[in-house]
């Protein structure tokens, strides 16, 4: 998955109108994919702004391609799961720095027609946020889904970050530094995720998992 840690930032980041990825799970709106991509292209020029980047160092160090970079922070390409997590471990930020739109208080309701998801580059793993993507968090709540033979590997995320899985719907096979875990419904993994890992679906129907991810701060 391509599902990294954050240091303190002064928040909140001013919020765009507009926030999603590429091939955005079905029950998200139009409105929400549109504002998705506004908002990851606002918070990643901010962020690497504020570390004293170029577009051209942060291609360097991450080793994205410069204008890949570029339409994403100006709202022309829908990154993926995969690239959003190269660029927040590139800048040592947590995943959900990039997707967020500011402070966070009081009571939220998130409908699922209003949630906003991100997909692998191939459409088979899905990942949609059950958490508010407002303010800075040090614990994250995900939705995955991984449709049958989906096989998504990710690289290790920022140091200390932890991965804490419950299967809703199997079987499922998690691959973490120890080797491979198979899981049924209603079995549960924790493990360091700041090694190389991997979700794997080998049944014939759609896994769906849920993912406690919680970072060092």
């Amino acid at each position: 998955m391509t599902i990294g840690t954050a240091p303190a930032f002064d928040r909140p980041l001013r919020a765009p109108a507009a926030m999603s990825g590429e091939g955005s799970d079905p029950a998200s709106s139009p409105a929400s994919v549109d504002q998705l991509v506004g908002v990851i292209g606002d918070n990643l020029r901010a962020f690497r702004r504020r570390q004293g980047l170029s577009v051209d160092g942060l291609a360097q160090l991450s080793g994205i391609d410069r204008a890949l970079l570029s339409a994403i922070e100006e709202g022309r390409h829908r990154p993926d799961i995969a690239t959003l997590w190269t660029v927040a471990k590139a800048l040592d930020l947590s995943f959900s720095s990039l997707l967020s739109t500011g402070g966070d208080a009081g009571t939220t309701v998130i409908r699922r027609a209003e949630s906003r998801s991100l997909t692998s580059r191939d459409g088979r793993f899905t990942s949609r946020a059950l958490f508010p993507l407002k303010g800075e968090r040090q614990v994250e709540f995900y939705e995955l889904r991984l449709s049958p033979g989906a096989d998504e590997e990710s690289d290790g995320h920022s140091p200390g970050t932890v991965e804490n899985i419950l299967v809703g719907r199997g079987p499922v096979e998690i691959v973490t530094a120890d080797g491979e875990h198979r899981l049924e419904e209603g079995d549960s993994i924790l493990f360091e995720a700041d090694v190389p890992h991997g979700y794997r679906n080998p049944g014939d129907g759609e896994a769906v998992l849920y993912l406690v991810m919680s970072y060092i701060l």
